[in-house]
């Protein structure tokens, strides 16, 4: 509030208090070089409780609703926008609020019209004060409004009329008293003086009460005559001070009776009493008496309240005929503390007199503190530091003395405790650590009590909800979890579900999952399996294979969405279950497409001689890799037999000359997986004693394989001589020709050393393999002649053809290779060896190879002996 307001407000209630004790206008000059002291200091309390936190404003009564009452945000020393973001609001204590607040102007408007009769009643000044609350952080404000009084109110009679009974024997200078006027406004607005009309026989006397009420009495100064004057009417006027002047009338008919000449004496002027206020009705409060010295009728006293408040209107009776005063309605040390009555005293005569009665309420403790709210979170976070406040309460008890002294608690065990921050006001702050996880809700109750007798209290509950922080990182139940997964499973397919769990809530509590960069064998791990981000479920990316990749491990990370978020990493461990996906596979016999594989079994076998023993693997584990071996077909089933576990091919009777040379035997090869899968393998088995007997059993299937070469060469040959003629002359092909004729013949001719040569997926046991001697023969034969000539080094017992229609020949260990162009230049009639062919009964040369007009063949001795038609013409 401004300075110069403040100086206004303190001078006017100055000349209030002057006008109201009649104060001589001479003292008021001679006080008036004080005055100013007195304003300046006053001033300067006012201008310090404003910067501590008050405001005070003046403003006059019946204004319309919106006018401005002040600038709180300049008088408060605050921005607009604290006011704005603090959410400032006014907080009252009664149901009505006057005065509104404008946040975004930061101004006090009137919001409803302000009656100060309504308000004040008499009471002056007459201000109402309110609270305005910010938050964020909370502060407090009071606010105090002064309403100044208008003249809006005339003053009235409580009746419009009075019958007056007087003696004609009345004496000059008696005194009858009237009604007075009221006048709901205060201060010059109130009533200031009293007019008589006529005055023929009466004047009036205005009386001051200590209460501040007067009351008026009218005096005769001229006898009456009632032979002359019977009856007669008087005007009483009410004026008040106010501008424009507003008054009220009283109409006062005089009857003139026979004389009386005493009046009723009080035994006492003033009457004092004391009365508890909620006294049932009826309670005697005092009685009044007077005296009268006439006899008679004149000397019979009635009583009466000759003016009655309207405060005190109803709330007391008289009994005319005793003087007793009673309580007739309920009294409220609250609403009033003391009440001021005028007693008449009348004789039957008309002579009145006037005594006063002041009646004092003593307060009960009838009243339960009350308790309210002004500002209230009922969050708060749970990493809020000791001494937040929480709200700001409003603790009163309407009671005066110790029946009003409240006193504010808590209930214990909670981390909250009650701070006064200024009378009647309390702060619920926090008094610890809260945690959300074990606490998310307290039910603060509000004790307040008073010092009267019998206590009373109340108590009022407020819930303060822990509002949630992330401070709780996710957390896993397991360090390692453990997941199988069966190879060759469709991509995408759920291989197990990780979860972890939050202690927060709400967002910080919501989880999602990522899969950390790594690299298993070269390859990022995210190429193998991914994870949803959502529900945790990982899932496979591509299809396995167990006998690549056995197992691996990755890590996953769980994050909630808290800000920081906060995470926690697991390693999961995936291990590929085997399936049955993959058949045996056959080592040996060795089954090729261009090649005869036999096994010599001589005629003078035992039973269970040892033929040969297929040996296969199945690159599958456990028991799907288990082998078992079968003979699912046989010339002869009766001779031989295949060990289910180690397929050994055995005889199992003694060979004789009826069983026939050639044996071909299918042995199955199944593992133990489900469903089982199998191989299946050709063993040729040859039933005699030498190799000429073998091969004249072999030699069909020599031709018919030969001439399958023959016309396979022929068709390619001849596809490509069509497609050569396109591209070059004749010429070029005679040079080639040529050219390649001279390079054989110097190759034939030059003593080259002989490089070994052993054919793919031919190992040279040396006595570790299956058959477990080295043999070496030689042996010479013609394909046109069954007449063969064969030659072994040393005896043997095992021995295994092998027929191979290609160009190799391999001799002790050695191997010669002769090209498809080598045997052309053979075929041709200038061939030195062509042209003179030496007879069908020849040896191998050193080299283990000889040419012939019809073909030679190549032998090699080792654990395995290769036969090997050599040089034939295609």
């Amino acid at each position: 509030m401004s300075f110069g307001l403040q100086l206004y407000n303190l001078y006017r209630h100055t000349m209030d208090i002057w006008c109201l004790f009649d104060v001589p206008l001479s003292l008021r000059k001679k006080c008036f070089g004080y005055r100013w002291q007195v304003l300046c200091i006053v001033c300067c309390v006012n201008w310090v409780d404003n910067v501590t936190g008050q405001a005070r404003y003046s403003i006059p009564e019946e204004m319309s609703e919106g006018s401005f009452v002040g600038n709180i945000a300049k008088d408060l020393g605050l921005e607009v926008s604290r006011l704005v973001t603090g959410r400032a609001r006014i907080v009252t204590k009664g149901s009505r609020q006057y005065v509104d607040l404008n946040r975004d102007k930061g101004t006090l408007v009137v919001k409803e019209r302000i009656d100060r009769e309504e308000l004040c009643q008499q009471t002056t000044p007459c201000s109402f004060s309110f609270e305005v609350i910010i938050e964020n952080p909370i502060q407090l404000y009071r606010i105090t409004v002064e309403v100044r009084d208008v003249n809006d109110n005339a003053p009235s009679f409580p009746r419009d009329s009075v019958n007056l009974e007087i003696s004609e024997s009345a004496v000059s200078g008696a005194r009858f008293s009237l009604d007075s006027a009221e006048d709901s406004d205060v201060g010059v607005n109130s009533i200031q003086s009293y007019t008589l009309k006529p005055v023929d026989h009466f004047n009036l006397e205005l009386h001051s009460q200590p209460d501040g009420g007067k009351y008026v009495e009218m005096i005769l100064h001229n006898p009456l005559d009632r032979e002359r004057q019977e009856e007669f009417t008087l005007l009483l006027i009410a004026n008040d001070g106010g501008d424009p002047q507003k008054s009220g009338t009283l109409h006062i008919h005089v009857i003139v009776i026979d004389a009386n000449d005493n009046a009723p004496v009080c035994s006492l002027s003033v009457y004092k009493a004391d009365i508890k206020e909620n006294s049932p009705i009826g309670t005697l409060i005092t009685n009044v008496s007077a005296a009268d010295a006439d006899s008679g009728s004149y000397g019979k006293v009635s009583y009466s309240i000759a003016h009655v408040s309207r405060e005190a209107n109803g709330l007391f009776q008289m009994n005319a005929e005793t003087g007793e005063i009673t309580v007739s309605a309920q009294l409220d040390y609250e609403k009033v503390k003391n009440y001021q009555l005028n007693v008449k005293a009348r004789d039957h005569g008309g002579l009145t007199n006037t005594c006063r009665v002041v009646i004092e309420i003593i307060d009960e403790n009838d009243n339960s503190p009350t308790i309210q709210l002004m500002s209230f979170s009922n969050t708060i976070a749970e990493n809020s530091p000791p001494g937040t406040t929480v709200a700001v309460i409003n603790a009163e008890d309407a009671d005066a003395g110790k029946n009003g002294v409240v006193h504010c608690s808590i209930n214990p065990d909670i981390p909250f405790k009650m701070e006064s921050s200024m009378t009647d006001y309390y702060s619920l702050v926090t008094d610890g650590i809260l945690d959300r996880e074990s606490i998310s809700e307290y039910n603060v109750t509000i004790n307040v009590s008073d010092d009267g007798t019998p206590i009373l209290f109340s108590n009022k509950t407020v819930t303060v909800k822990v509002t949630d922080v992330n401070d709780n990182p996710p957390a896993f139940d397991r360090c390692v979890y453990e997941a199988f997964l069966t190879e060759n499973n469709s991509p995408a397919v759920s291989i197990f579900t990780i979860r972890a769990s939050d202690a927060d809530s709400g967002q910080n509590a919501r989880l999602s999952y990522y899969l950390e960069n790594s690299e298993i064998n070269g390859a990022q791990v995210s190429s193998l399996v991914s994870v949803n981000s959502e529900n945790g479920v990982i899932h496979a990316v591509r299809s396995f294979d167990y006998e690549q990749l056995k197992e691996f491990h990755c890590n996953i990370t769980a994050r909630d969405g808290g800000s920081p978020p906060l995470s926690a990493t697991v390693t999961v461990h995936i291990s590929i279950q085997d399936q049955n996906d993959n058949p045996p596979q056959v080592l040996y016999p060795v089954q090729t497409s261009s090649s005869l594989v036999a096994e010599m079994v001589p005629r003078s076998a035992d039973v269970g001689y040892l033929v040969t023993k297929v040996v296969a693997v199945d690159v599958d584990s456990g028991q799907n890799a288990w082998l078992s071996y079968k003979l699912q077909k046989a010339t002869d089933r009766a001779l031989f037999e295949v060990g289910l576990q180690n397929g050994e091919i055995r005889t199992i009777r003694q060979v004789n000359d009826k069983d026939a040379v050639k044996q071909k035997l299918t042995v199955v090869v199944e593992d133990n997986g489900q469903p089982s899968r199998s191989a299946t393998v050709i063993v040729n088995v040859a039933v005699a004693d030498s190799f000429p007997e073998v091969l004249s059993e072999f030699t069909d299937f020599t031709h018919d394989k030969e001439s399958h070469d023959n016309l396979t060469f022929y068709l390619i040959l001849a596809l490509a001589v069509v497609t050569f003629l396109f591209i070059s002359c004749v010429m070029v092909i005679i040079s080639v020709k040529i050219y390649r004729w001279r390079q054989f013949r110097n190759f034939h001719h030059s003593n080259l050393p002989v490089i070994p040569y052993y054919p793919p997926r031919y190992a040279d046991a040396g006595g570790t393999g299956t058959l477990q001697h080295v043999y070496n023969y030689e042996v010479c034969m013609t394909t046109d002649s069954r007449k063969s000539d064969c030659k072994f080094a040393r005896p043997f017992s095992q021995n295994v053809l092998i027929m191979d229609p290609s160009s190799t020949m391999t001799r002790d260990n050695a191997t010669l290779q002769r090209s498809p162009n080598e045997k052309s230049f053979l075929d041709e009639p200038d061939s030195p060896e062509q042209q003179n062919p030496p007879n069908n009964d020849w040896r191998l040369n050193q080299q283990g190879q000889r040419p012939g007009p019809s073909g030679t063949y190549r032998y090699s001795t080792s654990t395995q002996q290769r036969w090997t038609p050599y040089g034939k013409a295609r």
